[in-house]
């Protein structure tokens, strides 16, 4: 298997059959595999998953019983990753399905794509999320002392070897898409990054950003976790 593409899913019954058709529509080679992970989800979508997964060959589903954060569910759909390339990018289908297979396109052209570390970065979002994200990453590459743009965009691909060399020490929230961009930039590895539309959530409500509260309640765990990150890496 060349990509294992990891599809953390968290109440998103109504968008599981979108996700399947659009990576059935874009998906041209038979070396890819798609991991829905069902995180811990309390609506429908387990009936979801076992009616429609078997449908397509290109997919499987890795259950968790209980939700224990973004982390987890992206980190254990990763260790059942088969490829030699592994993505991970949200279920909301806020990012495009064929970024992802765009994303592999770039990292195979490199000269040494072992040592790289794809990412998104979003384009046409809201004007305060975009705001939101500037500050979140100003503060981030002057404390931490690396170029952290953009931190939760979506997709992000990298050679399984990185994934090995970090799992054990993998957060379990949103933290995570600043522990992997920052520890590829501590590790040397060539960060590339490439535009990406960010629409409108088409179903479904984000399980974090939903206001100022939720907003301040990601900052100080983004903040808690990066004097941590500097402190030991």
């Amino acid at each position: 298997m060349k990509l294992s593409i990891v599809v953390p899913c968290y109440n998103e019954e109504k968008n599981i059959p979108l996700i399947l058709e659009k990576f059935q529509s874009v998906i041209n080679r038979n070396d890819v595999e798609v991991l829905l992970v069902n995180n811990g989800s309390t609506d429908n979508s387990q009936t979801v998953f076992d009616e429609l997964v078997p449908k397509y060959t290109f997919a499987r589903v890795v259950n968790i019983d209980e939700n224990q954060g973004y982390g987890f569910g992206i980190t254990s759909g990763l260790n059942k990753a088969t490829g030699e390339f592994i993505s991970y990018t949200h279920a909301d289908m806020q990012t495009d399905p064929s970024d992802v297979l765009k994303s592999l396109g770039i990292i195979e052209k490199q000269d040494n794509p072992i040592h790289c570390y794809v990412k998104g970065d979003r384009k046409g979002r809201p004007l305060f999320d975009q705001i939101f994200t500037m500050g979140m990453s100003a503060f981030e590459s002057i404390y931490l002392g690396k170029k952290l743009w953009d931190i939760n965009a979506q997709p992000n691909i990298f050679h399984k070897s990185f994934f090995d060399s970090v799992k054990l020490s993998c957060p379990k929230d949103f933290s995570l898409d600043l522990y992997f961009l920052y520890k590829a930039q501590i590790d040397g590895l060539d960060v590339i990054r490439f535009n990406v539309v960010f629409p409108e959530r088409l179903h479904g409500e984000s399980s974090w950003n939903d206001g100022f509260a939720s907003k301040w309640k990601f900052i100080k765990r983004t903040l808690a976790f990066s004097f941590k990150l500097k402190k030991e890496l």
